[in-house]
């Protein structure tokens, strides 16, 4: 018995010196600052990747990330690295910069004890900087900063470490120097990732309770999960289940998460790894879920899960009506690498069937639209991007509305709900007067003004996310010469007076271009569309009238005139009423053609509310 017990206390203490060497850490930033080529420094410094395999932002697999330079999934990576004659085992994780990504950051950030934050010598903290940071904070993970981009001649280093201190209360000499371009500061960051970021903490014995903080789809395995260890251990063929969706799965192959997956027999608490268990459905894996053992369950699940809640819909809709069920098959692939996608059918009475799909912004929704084209050659119309309102009825019933058409008649409402969001903007002193006009312009309700330090200022305004859908955020970049970082998060449903705007052709209602508008921008909203149309629109051998109209009041007209006929051409004499019999038979004929005519509304004419300020 007692020797039993002591082999027991071996490994025990055996599994707590393996945890003592792991660290897990991630790397946040605002959009651009350098978090991908800092990591890609990291990886080479450590000997990740060879130098045959080395390229720009190694992290960053997909095309369209490279293309843009921006970071669209989360990305983890395990380093060997020794110091001071120790093996230790980095896991790292790389997080995209963009607020529509932020879900994503605060999951990688729940699976790591540490952060590095980075900062632009250049620009300095920016609003996406000062939001990840706080996540971080609320996760109580060690924050160790870096000032990247030093080898550029127009770094900051001085003013922009008083903003670091002036945020973090750290000393001023803790702040790392370095540059993700040239590999300077790469050893200390190493070292004070090892010396400062605690070893994970978990009892090895306990029943298995790991995070899933990222999936990604395998065409030939299915789905593969990422999760960190928190409690206990898993081994290949292990029964598992997943705590928040309820079902069930053989754990087919397990490893760590090198430059290529490998695979291991056993992984235990603090190590960072993936599963593949044979999931096809992107449903049945959900960023946030808990895994534990189906025979040895643990006692809850790790806090923070939720389900992600898209902010932005729009219609994505073939433009070719035969290919509906190949868009189909392309969302449903798609989804499976990006869960935060969703969509459902529903049909347009001018632009035929489709699908109704929700993202997390505007960015998101670029992506999904880019990521069609080129991954699954989908030609596809989308409609004006809109949010979801809260509509209470007469009878107090309330209705989540995602489409105009969804919208119950005028006489049924009581009031409608829009979301606000509460922004955070980040500028230069010089830009304050013309961003305050322009977040009052889209209904917007100063907060707070404080200033970071002399020359720059970070403005909170509370404002309905309706009216950043459109081209809030380009407004923002051209009034402060790209200077002007945003971030928000929503803060919940307030009432307003909205009215539903629909554009009528010869009298018909065009349901692609309805939208849910303030009442108050209403008229001028309808006017612009009306010009628009006009001359998009080609002319027929009859009046086209172009009507804006709330219910049954027209609000706006503009007609696109017929083509005509000479029809009095052969008439070289002889009495006016010849004339004129000809040119009442030409009205007669124009009427009825007016009333069994089609109007064709070309594709540019869905895009136009979108671009009205062009």
């Amino acid at each position: 018995m007692t020797l039993r017990f002591s082999i027991l206390s071996i490994q025990f203490f055996v599994l707590l010196q393996l945890m003592e060497n792991i660290r897990n850490f991630c790397i946040i930033a605002h959009i651009d600052h350098g978090k991908s080529t800092l990591a890609d420094r990291l990886l080479e410094f450590t000997g990740t990747v060879s130098e045959r395999d080395l390229q720009a932002q190694v992290l960053d697999d997909m095309e369209l990330e490279r293309e843009r330079g921006i970071t669209i999934k989360s990305h983890a990576i395990q380093m060997d690295y020794e110091y001071n004659e120790k093996q230790y085992i980095l896991n790292l994780i790389d997080t995209p910069g963009h607020v529509d990504f932020s879900y994503e950051v605060s999951r990688s950030i729940a699976a790591c004890e540490g952060a590095l934050l980075v900062v632009d010598a250049t620009q300095g903290i920016q609003a996406q900087t000062i939001s990840n940071l706080y996540l971080a904070i609320e996760h109580d993970l060690e924050i160790i900063p870096v000032l990247n981009k030093m080898d550029l001649d127009n770094a900051m280093p001085d003013e922009v470490k008083d903003q670091i201190v002036d945020m973090l209360g750290c000393d001023y000499d803790s702040i790392i120097e370095a540059s993700g371009k040239t590999g300077y500061g790469i050893d200390k960051i190493l070292e004070d990732v090892i010396n400062k970021i605690p070893p994970p903490k978990g009892d090895p014995d306990a029943p298995l309770q790991a995070l899933i903080f990222d999936s990604v789809f395998n065409p030939y395995r299915g789905i593969i999960a990422y999760f960190r260890i928190f409690n206990g251990e898993i081994k290949t063929s292990d029964r598992v289940k997943f705590v928040n969706i309820r079902k069930e799965y053989d754990a087919d192959e397990i490893g760590v998460l090198r430059l290529k997956q490998e695979p291991r027999n056993v992984l235990k608490t603090g190590d960072v790894g993936y599963i593949i268990s044979g999931i096809k459905t992107s449903k049945e894996v959900k960023v946030g879920d808990t895994i534990t053992h189906v025979e040895h369950p643990c006692d809850k699940a790790i806090e923070g899960f939720e389900e992600v809640k898209p902010m932005v819909f729009a219609g994505i809709y073939p433009i070719d009506s035969d290919e509906f069920e190949e868009l189909r098959a392309s969302l449903e692939k798609l989804q499976l690498n990006d869960a935060s996608l969703t969509f459902e059918p529903e049909s347009s009475a001018a632009l035929g069937f489709g699908f109704r799909c929700g993202f997390l912004g505007l960015l998101h929704m670029e992506i999904v639209q880019e990521r069609l084209d080129r991954e699954f050659s989908m030609n596809v119309i989308t409609t004006v991007p809109n949010v979801s309102y809260k509509v209470v009825t007469n009878k107090k019933e309330l209705i989540e509305v995602y489409n105009p058409s969804g919208l119950p008649e005028q006489k049924y409402i009581d009031h409608i709900e829009e979301p606000f969001i509460y922004a955070q903007i980040i500028t230069r002193t010089e830009y304050i007067g013309p961003i305050i006009t322009l977040c009052l312009d889209k209904r917007g309700e100063l907060k707070n003004q404080i200033y970071l330090t002399g020359n720059r200022v970070e403005i909170t305004v509370d404002i309905p996310l309706g009216e950043i859908v459109f081209d809030f955020y380009d407004k923002l970049k051209s009034i402060s010469k790209g200077y002007a970082s945003f971030d928000y998060h929503i803060s919940g449903y307030k009432p307003a007076k909205l009215v539903k705007l629909d554009i009528l052709l010869n009298g018909e209602s065009v349901d692609a271009l309805s939208t849910l508008i303030h009442q108050g921008n209403a008229y001028d909203f309808g006017r612009r569309i009306c010009v628009k149309l006009k001359d998009l629109i080609p002319r027929q051998q009859f009046d086209i009238a172009i009507q804006a109209a709330i219910g049954a009041k027209v609000i706006a007209r503009e007609t696109v005139k017929a083509v005509r006929k000479d029809v009095t051409a052969k008439c070289y004499g002889g009495d006016i009423t010849r004339k004129r019999k000809l040119l009442e038979k030409q009205k007669k004929g124009k009427k009825r053609m007016r009333q069994i005519g089609n109007v064709e509304v070309p594709q540019q004419a869905f895009l136009v509310v979108l671009k009205l300020n062009d």
